[in-house]
């Protein structure tokens, strides 16, 4: 969904492949994003000083500050995983922000993309909890407090990368889309400010997706006390 004339708002160009069915704007701005979060680490790195500024000072300040969220809610195992959730954060907030600029989109108004991180997280939680407790140990919580709750327990998992891929998406294209809607209806100034709040929603959501992802694997790396 560009901000163009002519985009169909939700729709994607399609290309096929081997039978399979490829969003080439979701691609190319995956992409774009990847090469964004690359250049922004490497341009706050490149000169390092003790008395940071400019790029190296922004990006120092978010990184603190989640390094601070991840020993909060993971404690020290955390620490391990602490540079797939900076980056994860990272990749969403550019992600997010990319389609308020006109002519682009942002890849996580596809739910291919917000899915696919969440099944990327999931992936991490279950990893994480069988290294910490052992295969057997961790696959056993899915029968606590007793086998009966097995059905529970699978739809509690299941319905952890559903929820997180749909509250992303759904809240990335419903502002692309009012953006559009009020861009036509009442050109300038609401729009405008919208765009401004919608710059908001989306460093809100990246939070809130990394900070669930933190909670998901926090409770995996949990050491059971009886």
């Amino acid at each position: 969904m560009g901000h163009g004339g002519g985009h169909e708002i939700g729709g994607h160009k399609v290309a096929y492949f081997a039978g399979l069915a490829f969003n080439m704007d979701t691609l190319y701005m995956t992409w774009l994003t990847m090469a964004i979060v690359i250049i922004l680490a490497v341009l706050a790195t490149r000169r390092l000083s003790l008395v940071p500024s400019g790029w190296q000072n922004a990006l120092e300040m978010v990184i603190l500050a989640l390094l601070e969220q991840i020993e909060a809610a993971m404690g020290p195992k955390g620490k391990k995983l602490a540079p797939l959730l900076i980056t994860l954060f990272l990749f969403l907030l550019v992600a997010n922000e990319l389609g308020l600029v006109p002519g682009f989109t942002s890849p996580t108004n596809d739910l291919n993309t917000t899915l696919g991180l969440a099944l990327l997280v999931i992936a991490v939680v279950h990893v994480a909890g069988a290294a910490n407790k052992g295969l057997f140990n961790y696959l056993k919580h899915f029968l606590e407090p007793n086998v009966l709750f097995l059905p529970i327990n699978i739809i509690e998992e299941v319905s952890k990368p559903v929820t997180l891929s749909f509250r992303l998406f759904g809240n990335i294209l419903a502002g692309e889309i009012l953006i559009i809607i009020l861009g036509i209806l009442v050109p300038y100034v609401i729009p405008t400010a919208w765009l401004a709040f919608s710059v908001f929603v989306g460093i809100v959501q990246a939070f809130i997706f990394t900070i669930l992802s933190m909670s998901y694997i926090s409770n995996a790396l949990k050491d059971d006390h009886h």
